[in-house]
């Protein structure tokens, strides 16, 4: 399976602004008034009744198209700040995205104000084996809010599959003196070189941080 890249850093209005050209930069600015126009009146019928998607949900589909694929990440979490997405409509794009769509919603859930209610949707990107969906899922809003238990499984998940544990964010800090992930880790290096299979490189590294004593590092 090859490698996952960790994520990559999403750009702000201005970095866009000097990489689009004309027309991505005024579709850009109307997809941005879109979504701030849906943030002033929340809670209101969108245009087209209770059921059409509110327009600025139809720009985040069509960002890649718009301003580039390799844009849409960060011109779709914009378009979710703006909006001040809730978790309604996080859900909706999610549940009915592309992997791409999804995955900027999970780059997106740590810069929205959403406590602990969108773990649901990183919980479902664990139990895929899209290492796109896992790498965007164990940024800063996994390492907030998951619970020792799920956090552990989802170092784990990215062992498995082999997404590197740069993109765990957190990961000294968490993993500091955590007996229990120490044990986990143990028990997976066994079972790997047990079916004749090499134990990953990142398995040590994690380990070691595991000690009580570990120095912290940049990621702590």
């Amino acid at each position: 399976m090859p490698m996952s890249p960790t994520n990559p850093p999403l750009l702000t209005r201005k970095e866009l602004d000097a990489r689009l050209g004309g027309a991505a930069r005024a579709w850009l600015d109307e997809a941005l008034a879109e979504a701030e126009h849906a943030a002033a009146h929340q809670g209101t019928e969108p245009p087209g009744g209770p059921y059409a998607a509110p327009p600025w949900e139809l720009r985040y589909a069509a960002a890649g198209r718009y301003c580039g694929l390799e844009h849409a990440d960060s011109v779709r979490a914009l378009l979710l700040v703006e909006a001040r997405a809730a978790l309604p409509a996080l859900t909706r794009l999610y549940e009915q995205g592309t992997a791409a769509e999804r995955r900027a919603v999970l780059l997106t859930l740590h810069r929205l104000d959403l406590g602990p209610t969108a773990l649901p949707l990183v919980e479902d990107a664990l139990r895929t084996n899209d290492t796109r969906l896992i790498t965007a899922a164990v940024g800063p809003y996994a390492a907030t809010h998951l619970d020792p238990h799920h956090w552990r499984h989802a170092v784990l998940k990215c062992l498995f599959t082999e997404v590197p544990v740069a993109a765990v964010d957190g990961l000294a800090r968490r993993a500091r003196g955590d007996a229990e992930l120490a044990r986990m880790l143990g028990d997976f290096a066994a079972e790997r070189i047990a079916a004749g299979r090499s134990v990953p490189a990142d398995l040590t590294r994690v380990l070691a941080l595991t000690t009580p004593g570990a120095a912290p590092t940049e990621e702590s």
